[in-house]
């Protein structure tokens, strides 16, 4: 597959997160998806215009999005731009915070608004253990630190709820949600908060692996149109 993976990269140069993530958050997703069959590029705010376009995505499998402070500083034309391309086919998911990317909220015609606070134990739970994306997965996972996301979640309800979290405050989520837009397979999945060491837990590594197999494309099309039909003649 062609995979591609857009973090923003802001995040990325505070001596926290560096210090969890020295390779970028992108490089922990980049090595959990690693593959001698996959080709994966990586995209940041800094090259966002030349690697994310029309002729790049229509070569893209599956886009991998995680952004959080830089939401606003992608351009209305790139969210069009990877709406068409799931219309069209092309994987995506979207990961933590990017439930209120502009790709996301585009594609999901939603706020994608919540409640939130920092941080504590999350236990996310598999509520749908035949789904693809759950394969090979405990029960449960236990994360020990995490951004507690709480309902209610402005987003359409979900073809599966995969997983929901539940955090130690009492608080629940729905954590891992499957949508299908056009011809694309979206997932969303909320644990991945930047200055917890995430992507490192090898279910987490699992899920974006199975994430990205089940979002690749089964049919694709060129162009998103309406065609007018002649009837058949009798």
């Amino acid at each position: 597959m062609n995979i591609l993976i857009y973090n923003e990269g802001l995040h990325d140069l505070e001596p926290e997160v560096a210090a969890i993530y020295p390779n970028g958050i992108h490089g922990a997703i980049a090595a959990a998806l690693a593959a001698p069959e996959h080709t994966i590029t990586i995209t940041t705010l800094a090259d966002i215009e030349q690697k994310i376009t029309p002729e790049t995505l229509k070569q893209t499998d599956v886009l991998l999005w995680w952004g959080h402070m830089g939401h606003n500083k992608v351009t209305d034309a790139i969210a069009e731009t990877v709406h068409q391309a799931v219309l069209a086919g092309m994987g995506f998911i979207a990961l933590h915070s990017a439930h209120f990317s502009k790709p996301f909220r585009r594609i999901m015609g939603s706020s994608g608004t919540l409640n939130w606070y920092e941080y504590c134990r999350e236990r996310l739970w598999v509520v749908a253990p035949a789904h693809p994306i759950a394969a090979g997965l405990p029960a449960y996972i236990d994360i020990p630190l995490e951004e507690v996301y709480r309902e209610p979640f402005d987003i359409p309800k979900p073809d599966d709820l995969i997983f929901i979290g539940w955090f130690e405050g009492g608080e629940v989520f729905r954590s891992g949600c499957t949508y299908t837009r056009g011809y694309g397979k979206i997932f969303y999945f909320q644990p991945g908060h930047e200055t917890c060491p995430i992507y490192h837990d090898p279910n987490i590594a699992q899920i974006l692996r199975n994430a990205v197999q089940w979002a690749r494309p089964t049919a694709r099309r060129d162009e998103i149109d309406c065609y007018y039909l002649k009837s058949p003649e009798l």
